[in-house]
């Protein structure tokens, strides 16, 4: 495998994990970043671009989507980005801890402060922390939507405003896998007058220099590599396998009927995210496009200056973004879980690099990550889906190679 890039001296054992990660776990495309105290130290990237590595077709041909076809396994680039999933959560919920140190969201502010609609079904005490916490008991729809439905912005607000909460909120945490698009972008879009998408690329992206989007432009849909499964592969003395989910976990997502289940089925069909529709949508719990190397700046960022460049958070607001707001049994993930406002926290169903780091992991693959204990800024991005929700062994196999490397 020929892995391309930079490491700083000091940090060869992330290129050495890296590198096992394609020759003993199935990574097909994949990129890592590492930022320490606003420089960055690990910049590696290798394999094919597409995980189904041009099955689409000869180069220029189109794929079933109508992108081009990649050919037969075109390389991953130095400019590559991926659908990241769930990681896209931590981009968007820096939004409104900016708004807050801006002093134009108060946390403590009941939700229909700023959006009338959704104090409807018993939801009129519900405040903004809590929204962020995964506190306010709308993980699920009566009726789930169409992905139709799901990008347009005044019908899915709409339909999760009307919703009635399935816990007392405040009272319990479940994670909102889904929901969480909307709840942040109805919002963020009263507070501000923009969606969530075009203020992240203007307030976030763009100053900072960040290929990442929430809402992929058109003109930037040529970089992106297309997702598919990759088979279940670890070694046999992995910590990883400690990671395995539990009998209770496995029955939650079997059971048609559980609020985990529907937590992670709200929009239906289930939407393929290789469909330009869905890359091009505002949906940020889960459809944003990143490079590894923009999901570590951007964290950079929240703990200082990167390269000289602006910081993101005052001291203050890192406080607040470490800060556990909701912690132990999950009601959707069915394990004990740690969130802060927006941003899951170090634990056992997501480990990151200390107890101070804050960030979000994407299902079947993808972290972003910052440890303001160490300066530590962590991106890594890849096109191989594996079943994982939290804790997925290459991410943390990597993880674990940049704490030995500050050891």
């Amino acid at each position: 495998m020929d892995v391309r890039g930079t490491v700083a001296a000091g940090f060869e054992p992330v290129r050495d994990a890296f590198l096992r990660n394609f020759e003993q776990r199935g990574e097909r495309g994949a990129a890592v970043a590492v930022y320490r105290d606003g420089s960055k130290v690990v910049d590696l990237w290798a394999g094919a671009r597409d995980a189904d590595h041009g099955s689409a077709g000869p180069e220029g041909s189109e794929a079933p989507d109508g992108s081009a076809g990649s050919g037969n396994g075109v390389p991953w680039a130095v400019d590559t980005a991926q659908v990241v999933r769930s990681a896209t959560k931590g981009v968007a919920a820096a939004v409104p801890l900016l708004l807050h140190q801006r002093g134009l969201l108060d946390l403590d502010a009941p939700v229909a402060t700023y959006w009338p609609e959704f104090k409807a079904a018993g939801k009129e005490r519900v405040t903004v922390r809590q929204l962020l916490a995964h506190r306010a008991g709308v993980p699920v729809l009566d009726r789930p939507l169409t992905l139709a439905e799901a990008v347009d912005l005044p019908t899915a607000t709409a339909a999760i405003a009307a919703q009635a909460p399935f816990w007392e909120p405040g009272t319990a945490h479940g994670y909102h896998a889904h929901t969480f698009s909307w709840l942040l972008s109805g919002l963020v879009h009263r507070v501000t007058g923009r969606t969530i998408g075009t203020w992240v690329a203007e307030e976030i992206a763009r100053p900072l220099g960040l290929d990442l989007w929430i809402g992929l432009p058109e003109a930037e849909a040529h970089r992106v590599g297309r997702l598919g499964p990759v088979e279940e592969i670890e070694p046999a003395d992995s910590p990883a396998l400690r990671l395995r989910p539990k009998p209770a976990v496995t029955v939650a997502y079997q059971d048609p009927g559980s609020l985990t289940r529907r937590a992670f089925a709200v929009i239906e069909p289930r939407p393929d995210e290789n469909d330009p529709v869905y890359r091009a949508a505002e949906l940020p719990a889960s459809a944003g496009v990143a490079t590894a190397r923009a999901l570590a700046r951007f964290y950079a960022a929240t703990l200082g200056p990167v390269d000289g460049g602006p910081r993101l958070f005052a001291p203050a607001t890192l406080t607040l973004a470490r800060t556990e707001e909701s912690a132990g049994p999950d009601r959707v993930l069915v394990v004990g879980t740690r969130f802060g406002l927006g941003h899951m926290l170090h634990g056992p169903a997501s480990p990151l690099l200390g107890p101070g780091s804050f960030g979000h992991p994407g299902r079947g693959g993808s972290l972003g990550f910052a440890d303001p204990d160490t300066g530590i800024a962590f991106g890594y991005v890849t096109n191989g889906m594996r079943k994982t929700v939290t804790a997925d062994p290459r991410a943390q196999s990597l993880v674990r190679a940049v704490r030995a490397a500050l050891a």
